[in-house]
């Protein structure tokens, strides 16, 4: 079994090539699995059949090239990132795609992007969006989503806290978070409210993908990392003991998935397949072969109310 430090460097040289969008395998299981144990531990979705009902409320614009497109960043462990071959996609929601298609009776198509370009394709070259989309106010006028789980926000640090940070009065330090997610946001809120206590300003360093994040923690160019806490302990789980979860879990909001806004035909079928693999238990048993039964939500919801 490849050794935690090892399979980040694979993520993390990997990683360059995803700055490029281009679209990835698929495959529902691979003979890879003996060699990489991400790929092993990827749940097997072949028994899951065409549901012929679901499959008719899509519309044309979905089945009409017999594909379900799913605009994706491929850099965010645990939900999506690429094996240690460095091509194949794998993830708890990588796996809810392939299910989903399944259901659909379509052919996947996944599509590697930047986060923050997915949702404005979705509808013209997505189908859907399914990458660990936090539900908010402001997405929620650009498009329409079916929750599938729920996550709050943690920081990391380097093991033992060098540079002494506390989480509770951030004035002052260096973080660095995912371009585009809920994460930088909020640490610009952060940010203007030490300015405005006449405090040092937070040096925030935003990056494109997840793993540039990690790295920037690992290599000492920031204090902490901030993140959606599945990846946070991701993250910290595959580096060994060079990273740590400092503060609390904070924030917990439904993620969803994205759907052109007023598309109410795709709606309808994402949250009636969602449905059906809670009811066979595959929704499950995908998330527990993640470790990630903290994010299962109770119900799926169409355009939840969120507080901002």
């Amino acid at each position: 079994m490849m050794n935690p430090m090892r399979r980040l460097k694979t993520a993390l040289a990997v990683a360059l090539a995803a700055l490029m969008i281009v679209p990835l395998a698929a495959c529902g299981t691979t003979d890879a699995t003996d060699s990489d144990p991400d790929i092993a531990r990827s749940y097997n979705v072949d028994g899951i059949q065409k549901d012929d009902a679901i499959a008719a409320m899509l519309p044309e614009s979905v089945t009409d090239d017999g594909k379900f497109t799913v605009g994706v960043n491929i850099t965010y462990a645990p939900a999506e990132f690429l094996a240690a071959d460095g091509k194949t996609p794998v993830g708890y929601e990588i796996d809810l795609d392939k299910a989903l298609a399944k259901i659909f009776g379509l052919d996947l198509d996944i599509q590697n992007s930047t986060f923050d370009t997915i949702i404005p394709a979705v509808g013209s070259k997505y189908d859907v969006g399914i990458s660990g989309f936090t539900v908010n106010k402001e997405r929620i006028e650009a498009v329409d989503f079916v929750t599938y789980a729920q996550a709050g926000l943690t920081f990391a640090a380097r093991k033992g806290n060098p540079t002494h940070v506390n989480v509770n009065d951030l004035c002052g330090t260096r973080v660095s978070v995912q371009v585009g997610v809920v994460a930088e946001t909020e640490m610009y809120k952060m940010q203007d409210a030490c300015q405005a206590a006449g405090k040092k300003r937070i040096e925030i360093l935003p990056y494109r993908n997840q793993t540039d994040v990690t790295t920037a923690l690992i290599a000492g160019r920031v204090d902490l990392m901030y993140a959606d806490t599945p990846v946070t302990g991701y993250a910290v789980a595959q580096t060994g003991d060079r990273l740590q979860v400092i503060g609390e879990n904070e924030g917990v909001a439904p993620m969803g998935v994205a759907i052109k806004k007023g598309d109410a035909a795709t709606v309808k079928a994402v949250k009636a397949a969602l449905d059906k693999l809670r009811q066979t238990g595959d929704y499950e048993r995908i998330m527990k072969a993640w470790g990630v039964e903290n994010v299962m939500v109770d119900k799926f919801e169409v355009n939840p109310k969120v507080e901002s």
